[in-house]
């Protein structure tokens, strides 16, 4: 009998059970896929010769993630790499805001839209080094933080903390206004807000877009060296060294429940896995409580609460192998690893409008990854592979293209939303469709069949927006890992801090699964040593 059972071998998953193995407990994770990795997987199914990132690609929160560092996964063999530029956000007229590896020549491309705005992007990084490593610190802590919190405030005050507070509760477009004489500035805080559900106009949507652009600024978006599958190699060979054990195509279907406490995992093949001390899910909320603990077992409080449960936007994704690079009218496009696709901010607050209004976007912004670029590893020389991604609403009401998609997602919608997708690329890249030598669609649906949390395509496991953030999360309460069924932890990114490739929700519910065995203070001590 392993002392923990882990629902799902996604990035949280893994991370909770190598933080319980290093404690000494022994683990046993039960993965539903035949492969590890959840969202973070890689393959060569759009062409043997071009590795493709399944899901996610870039990982800057990864980066920056103190949970992951504790882990040493260099020393399991990931390595990670770099694209010449971060990220770029061209327009049509051939101008182009750029994200540099380098504060003075991002500063410096800034400063052609607007003279000053080269100094405002340096003031907002300098604020950024004064409080960034406290606030990271604070945002992968369970709530509330009270160390690293304490910290951060004492930053706050010196760094003007009133006013740092109302800007990042600032929607991005008025953070953009007040920060920004030009464009561009305000395309790469807009843009990067909408890595997650925040329109420009959403209260908070100018902190997440700050954020994701100071730590593009500070440590890049980095990729693992062969594909996104690395860093999911990576953990579980940490965990296999510590022997934990790893059984995919197994299917947990219910947490078994005595006497109010958690004490095992039923599969679909009929097996029960017993837990001597806790079981932890890198599931989605709703899917735990709804289908794997049961109503009986939980207060009608929370049950009311979760029907309010709100995901984020719905996904669409296509991949593609390019016989050459994206041909781009702005030139600097070209060494980016991360581009936004949408000709200016109008048009992001037009994309967002219509997903609000249950609209499928006629013109829609796109995510792209030159992964090649960012990985020479990834596909031949003077080859690309790439990706792009864009979001369509939860439930469908219209199609405000040409095309009457509805949300069955049949072959003829997925062929016409990713013409759509085609389309808009080349609207900043003419000729680039004739570079496609194979594409692969990846519809809500396939998202959701690939990976159960990413609930018709939702990549967030639940709306990024305020109302459903740290003590709301996933909803009202503590905003921690624990959950009314003793023993039982929740361990996906369905938790606080939420969303993303850090390892925080995986690593909180372990240590709090430690800690209700009096052995989180050895862990700790371990880990300073």
């Amino acid at each position: 009998m392993p002392d923990a059972v882990v629902i799902g071998a996604g990035p949280n998953g893994l991370v909770a059970a190598n933080v319980l193995a290093d404690a000494g407990w022994s683990v046993e994770v039960l993965e539903a896929q035949q492969e590890p990795g959840g969202a973070v997987r890689s393959d060569r199914g759009v062409h043997p010769d071009y590795v493709s990132d399944l899901f996610s690609a870039f990982y800057p929160l990864a980066a920056v993630s103190p949970v992951l560092a504790r882990l040493d996964l260099a020393a399991e063999g990931l390595r990670w790499s770099h694209a010449p530029r971060v990220l770029v956000h061209p327009l049509r007229d051939g101008r182009c805001a750029v994200l540099e590896r380098r504060v003075q020549e991002t500063a410096s491309g800034l400063e052609e839209f607007a003279s000053g705005d080269g100094d405002a992007w340096r003031d907002m990084y300098e604020v950024w080094s004064r409080v960034g490593q406290d606030l990271v610190q604070a945002m992968f802590t369970p709530f509330p933080p009270v160390r690293p919190g304490l910290r951060l405030a004492v930053k706050l005050r010196v760094a003007g903390g009133l006013r740092l507070a109302r800007k990042l509760a600032l929607p991005v477009r008025r953070l953009g206004d007040e920060e920004f004489r030009g464009e561009g500035g305000r395309l790469l805080l807009a843009g990067n807000a909408l890595h997650a559900d925040l329109a420009p106009e959403a209260v908070g949507s100018g902190g997440f877009g700050w954020l994701m652009s100071m730590l593009g600024q500070s440590h890049g978006f980095p990729v693992p060296v062969g594909g996104a599958g690395a860093l999911t190699a990576a953990l579980v060979s940490r965990l296999e060294h510590r022997d934990g054990a790893l059984r995919c195509g197994e299917r947990a279907v219910s947490v078994v429940v005595r006497g109010g406490r958690a004490v095992g995992v039923r599969t679909a093949g009929g097996e029960t896995v017993n837990a001597r001390r806790a079981v932890l899910a890198d599931t989605s909320a709703p899917a735990l409580f709804r289908e794997l603990v049961g109503e009986e077992h939980l207060p009608s409080r929370l049950l009311r609460d979760l029907e309010r449960f709100q995901w984020d936007f719905a996904t669409f994704k296509v991949d593609w192998a390019l016989t050459g690079p994206v041909p781009w009218t702005a030139p600097q496009a070209a060494g980016a690893g991360t581009v936004h696709v949408a000709d200016g901010i109008d048009s992001l607050t037009r994309f967002a409008s219509q997903i609000a209004m249950g609209q499928v976007p006629d013109e829609p912004f796109a995510l792209l990854g030159q992964m090649t670029t960012a990985d020479p590893s990834r596909s031949p020389a003077g080859t690309e592979s790439a990706w792009a991604y864009t979001h369509v609403p939860q439930h469908i009401a219209s199609d405000a293209g040409p095309d009457r998609i509805t949300g069955r997602w049949d072959a003829r919608e997925q062929e016409a939303m990713a013409d759509r997708i085609e389309a808009q690329v080349e609207r900043f890249a003419p000729g680039f469709r004739t570079r496609i030598l194979a594409r692969r669609i990846l519809a809500p649906t396939t998202l959701q069949a690939m990976n159960e949390n990413l609930h018709n395509g939702a990549i967030n496991n639940g709306t990024t927006a305020l109302h459903q953030q740290a003590v709301f999360r996933p909803v009202p309460g503590t905003g921690r890992p624990e959950t009314p069924v003793k023993g039982l932890y929740l361990a996906s990114a369905a938790a606080h801090p939420g969303g993303g490739v850090h390892g925080a929700p995986g690593a909180n519910a372990a240590r709090a699964a430690l800690r209700s065995h009096g052995l989180h203070t050895l862990l700790h001590r371990a880990q300073r040593l």
